[in-house]
Parts: structure tokens; sequence; C-alpha cells
């Protein structure tokens, strides 16, 4: 059953919202309704239906429950959008030119923002239920809740060209957690698009991974395709994939509301030092145990140390550095296909034709495994 308050009692738990959300760290608080993205549906059965989802069937799955609020929760009547600023301190573009190092998206590079903003979210919780005797709960990315679509109708900022988030105040750099409660709040007012004629976040994708403006096929986007993809990184990306080995930010940095965007204030998402330019060579020789305590907390953790090796692989073959090779031809030997996979086209990149040629003589009658020699037989015809 949903709670009504009178108008007093609900702007007072609106103003107990604003306060507690302010005490533990968020930068952004809004209110919006259950009822608030009409047209999410409808767009997301269009998207699903092209295919833009590439292999993540969940996405599928859950289409119904992460169209419409109130069928993953009946009872809800409002929804309390937060968002913690996450900037980074220096223009993740710059790094794109250090070849010898692997670019890691600045969401990853410090303690997993699902952990650090998912507490947070609980101790406001708890404090709004007790005090409006209200059900509450809580999501931060890991339900199916269109955050995006919610937060632009609350009024944190508008879904951009790239179709993400874009604040007035924080530029691209906000994370999102949601608060839903079967209380009735005051709500505010979505906001409008300010991108204007602007092009900047589709004309740098590397990978023209946007068919439109405010579309994204994730087929072609290399935060999928180092992240979610579970297989081979397909040929035609390699390249233009260059030293990004956990995600891009290329259309997020590249907007021009980042002008107005400051630094994260939350210590717990500021960078690690060591997770800034990580160098190429020295992660080519992580095994799981040492994967695993450097990213000990981290985002990156989840993708595992398979398919980790893999896109520094790529970014290996991309570097142009020759000193790699023998780490790079030590992963020939590797216990995971994906791994020796990705191996021989980095060696394929960085060796001379003729010394390959010996290379592929040598190892590709060793080879069993199907996707391992498709591998060589596309490096050997290229």
């Amino acid at each position: 059953m949903a709670i009504s308050q009178p108008a007093s009692k609900s702007d007072a738990l609106r103003q107990l919202i604003l306060r507690e959300a302010q005490a533990e760290g968020f930068d952004a608080v809004a209110i919006t309704c259950a009822d608030a993205i009409p047209h999410a549906p409808e767009r997301l059965r269009q998207f699903l239906e092209a295919g833009r989802h590439a292999d993540m069937e969940w996405m599928q799955e859950t289409q119904d429950r992460r169209a419409a609020p109130k069928i993953l929760w009946p009872e809800v009547k409002s929804i309390i959008m937060l968002g913690m600023n996450y900037g980074p301190d220096e223009d993740p573009l710059d790094l794109l030119a250090k070849r010898d190092a692997g670019a890691i998206s600045v969401y990853a590079r410090h303690r997993d923002y699902h952990d650090v903003i998912k507490g947070k979210l609980k101790q406001v919780a708890g404090k709004f239920a007790a005090k409006a005797g209200a059900d509450v709960k809580v999501f931060v990315d890991t339900a199916p809740v269109m955050e995006k679509p919610l937060a632009e109708a609350a009024g944190l900022g508008w879904q951009g060209k790239h179709t993400n988030l874009v604040s007035r105040r924080f530029g691209s750099w906000l994370f999102l957690g949601s608060i839903f409660t079967n209380a009735e709040l005051p709500e505010d007012q979505p906001e409008r698009d300010h991108c204007g004629s602007c092009r900047a976040c589709l004309d740098i994708c590397p990978t023209s991974a946007f068919p439109a403006p405010y579309q994204i096929d994730a087929r072609r986007c290399i935060s999928y395709l180092t992240i979610e993809n579970k297989g081979p990184i397909p040929l035609e990306f390699r390249q233009a994939i260059g030293n990004r080995i956990y995600g891009c930010d290329d259309c997020l940095s590249v907007c021009p509301w980042n002008k107005f965007a400051s630094q994260a204030r939350e210590a717990k998402l500021k960078s690690r030092q060591d997770l800034r330019a990580p160098k190429i060579a020295e992660l080519l020789m992580l095994d799981d145990a040492a994967f695993r305590a450097l990213f000990s907390g981290s985002a990156v953790k989840r993708i595992g140390r398979d398919r980790f090796i893999r896109n520094v692989l790529i970014a290996a073959g991309n570097s142009g550095d020759l000193g790699v090779i023998p780490q790079v031809e030590r992963l020939l030997e590797d216990v995971s296909p994906l791994v020796r996979g990705a191996s021989v086209w980095a060696l394929s990149q960085l060796m001379d034709r003729q010394g390959f040629a010996e290379l592929v003589a040598a190892r590709e009658k060793l080879e069993d495994d199907a996707m391992v020699l498709d591998e060589w037989r596309q490096a050997r015809a290229a």
C-alpha cells in the first residue's frame, strides 16, 4: 500500500533526504515518480530487437522489469535518484598517447563504486524509512533499473547523444544510485537536453559505436568489447582499441560540459596511483594470483585475469614496443585459449614479417584449440 504524506510532512521528508544524502557525500539528489519514463519500454524494445545489446542476454531476460519500475516493485511511488561525482584530476584522453601504458576507464581506477555507493545509499534509505514509516529498496547498477532515464526525469541531468547522463554541474562524471519507496514525495522537474548541435561524443568514437545520436550499438563499443565480451575481440576493432585495456572514456571526456566538472570529493573514488597509467610490460606478467592482488576491491577484478590479459595483449600489439615480444611470446604457452589467441595477434603486429612467418611454422602445428588455430590462420593470411 502506498503511503501518502501531508504536504508539510512530505516536504520535511524531502529535506531529510537532502541532508542525509549530503552527509553521506552525494553531490546531487532529486526525486521523480515511478511512472516518469513512459517511453522507456519502447526504446528498450527497439534496442534489443536490433541486437545492439550484443551477447548481454540478461538485458533481454529482464526486459519487462527494466522498462518499468512498477513491474520491478509494484508498490513503488517515488524514486529518489542520487549522484556522486567521480571527476578525474586529469584529462583521460592524454593517456591514449602513452602507448607503453594501459588506459583503464576512470570509473575503475579506484574502489568498486558499487560497494562505495551502496553502503551510503543504505544509510540514507534507512534513516528515511525510519522517519517516514515507509518501505524502501536501494539499487546501484545491480538490478534491472533504467537509472539514466530516471535521473533525467528527476532533473539530475539529461541523456546526451552518447546515451550517458550529462550534468550541467558535473559534466559526464556522475555515479548513479536510486532509492525506491512506497511513500509519495514531491517531485523535481526533468532536465531538458542541452546537447544542441554538438557532435563531439559521436565523432570521437574510435569504433563508430553510435549509429545515430542518442543510440549506441554495444557490439562496436570498446567498453563492451573489453569488459562484457567474453570471447576474442573482433579483428576489425583491435587496432582502434589502442591502449584501452578496460573500458573507454572518449565520449565522456570530450563533452564540452566537462568544463564545469570538478574532481571527486570522496576519497575512495580518487584514482589509485598504480592504476593511472600501468605499464603494459608489467601487466603482461600477471598470473591469476597477482591479478587478483593488484585489482582487489576494484571493478576490474570482475572480468577475471584471462579477459584482462586478452585486453593487455591487444594494447601490446598496438604499442610498437618490441621490448615486450618475449613476454607476449611466453603467453603462447598460457593455459587460456583466449590469452593464447590474443598473443598470436599481438606478435603479428610486433614482429617483422619473416620472423613471424618462422614463428607460425614452428608454433601453429602445436596448437589444438580451434579458436587459437583460427587466430594463427588469420594472422598468417594478413
